[in-house]
């Protein structure tokens, strides 16, 4: 950075003070997340660590047809999974339905026709019959991602819409009956088995193929992760009478992590983020480390060096594109950061294209130096979650799945991530990790048939705890 100016050079000192997170700080927000995950299973706390009624691991023989239906932000996605008899091997098709941006804000019975009339072409399709009726009943697991409570398996209360929906008369109900309606209504040859969340799909799904899979998670738009607890570590359910020592999987749903503010090394541009979200207060661990947030942090930073700095960034540009909230996502800076000539000309060009904005040279190595800044402190506090439930478990060895686009997209993030858990668990210079985040499984797709395999398989065992509707299953 011998070209860069004394004034800005200043800034990207201060900016590397306040994004820069050391091995320390990693070690002490990992064990308040300990102590916080402990809070969240007793009940209380902020993170909900919802019992998602999935009993245990699949051992690789699991087998049959099952449908999976994966209702996402953008895409409906149906797919059907016939788990083989070779060990955790199975066959996918799948066909992708787009989400008519209307039905996000409409009326709710719409929501479920579509979804209904989309499985049935799917069916009819690929199986090429004349009358559905004709058909044996499938098993379905359905990845509803949005945050919900579960009594049952078979079932789940939407707590409250996310990802652009917003469609009135839902949150508060179960949407396991909506969607049965719908079905019956045309008579379609399926049973809900299993409503799961994707992270638990992750989870599962990635422990088919790997058996040394112990976590799953979301590094995306989002984060989250799932885990494998014993029943007796779960206070809050307890009324139920399991054995202590039966497994039960569970959807952290961490984003929520330090709504308290305690621990996290929040800047003001975090701050910032937070006051100005549609939920101030909720998502603080989310708002730090998840793709939504990034390209907002990044774009904060450089209206306030614009704005408010003794120093010349943009310095009679016309700033109105950036001044737009959201206006820049983490896509915006993985280009940055993959950005191979050594003058930063793919930057500068993304610059002029996206935001109208002509840049110089030293300007173009402050926008690089804030990309990594920003990329690599969401890279190593993501870490500190699958660290605290590696603590929490006294889990000393295994494969952590983990999917979304920040993960499998992000330049470095893997490799940052790997750095980051090293320091927090201490593992000695030139030990192979004992823990490694990789890439997972398909959690929405193949996943949710697992969990309804599962879910069958337990039935015919005879244990039917957390099972609301278990008609055909035996």
């Amino acid at each position: 950075m011998a070209d860069v100016p004394d004034d800005l050079l200043e800034q990207i000192k201060h900016l590397e003070e306040i994004f820069t997170v050391d091995g320390a700080k990693l070690k002490e927000v990992t064990n308040h997340f300990v102590k916080e995950l402990d809070k969240g299973n007793i009940e209380g706390g902020s993170i909900p660590m919802n019992p998602t009624w999935v009993m245990g691991f699949p051992d690789g023989h699991e087998t049959g047809t099952f449908l999976a239906l994966d209702m996402g932000g953008t895409n409906l996605r149906v797919c059907e999974i016939v788990l083989l008899e070779e060990k955790g091997e199975f066959d996918i098709i799948q066909s992708k339905y787009r989400m008519p941006e209307d039905l996000k804000t409409g009326d709710s019975e719409e929501l479920w026709e579509y979804i209904a009339d989309c499985i049935q072409q799917f069916i009819e399709y690929h199986h090429e019959v004349e009358d559905l009726e004709t058909l044996d009943k499938i098993p379905l697991g359905f990845t509803f991602s949005f945050p919900a409570t579960q009594d049952f398996i078979d079932n789940g209360i939407l707590q409250r819409w996310t990802k652009g929906f917003d469609i009135s008369g839902v949150e508060g109900k179960d949407v396991a009956p909506l969607f049965e309606a719908a079905i019956a209504k045309r008579k379609l040859p399926i049973r809900l088995s299993a409503l799961i969340n994707d992270t638990t799909g992750t989870l599962i799904a990635s422990a088919y193929t790997d058996d040394t899979m112990k976590i799953g998670c979301i590094f995306g738009t989002g984060c989250n992760a799932a885990y494998m607890e014993n029943c007796g570590s779960v206070p809050k359910i307890a009324s139920y009478n399991l054995p202590p020592d039966m497994p039960i999987a569970i959807n952290c749903e961490y984003g929520a992590f330090d709504n308290e503010h305690v621990v996290l090394p929040r800047t003001p541009y975090d701050i910032v983020v937070d006051n100005d979200s549609p939920r101030p207060g909720q998502q603080a661990f989310e708002k730090m480390i998840a793709g939504l947030y990034l390209g907002e942090l990044f774009r904060l930073v450089l209206v306030d060096l614009h704005d408010n700095k003794s120093c010349n960034v943009f310095q009679g540009q016309d700033i109105s594109k950036l001044r737009k909230a959201y206006t820049l996502d983490s896509s915006f800076l993985s280009l940055i950061e993959e950005d191979p000539f050594e003058n930063l000309t793919e930057t500068g060009d993304l610059f002029k294209r996206e935001l109208g904005i002509t840049t110089n040279k030293p300007e173009l190595e402050l926008c690089r130096r804030l990309a990594e800044l920003i990329g690599t402190r969401a890279a190593r506090l993501s870490t500190c979650g699958v660290a605290a439930i590696c603590k929490k478990k006294d889990i000393k060895s295994c494969h952590v799945g983990a999917d979304g686009s920040v993960f499998n997209k992000y330049p470095h993030f893997k490799a940052r991530g790997a750095v980051a858990l090293r320091e927090i668990l201490d593992w000695k210079q030139g030990e192979k990790d004992p823990v490694s985040i990789l890439a997972a499984e398909d959690g929405s797709g193949v996943g949710a048939a697992l969990i309804a395999a599962l879910t069958i398989k337990r039935v015919r065992a005879g244990n039917l705890a957390g099972i609301r509707n278990t008609e055909g299953m035996v």
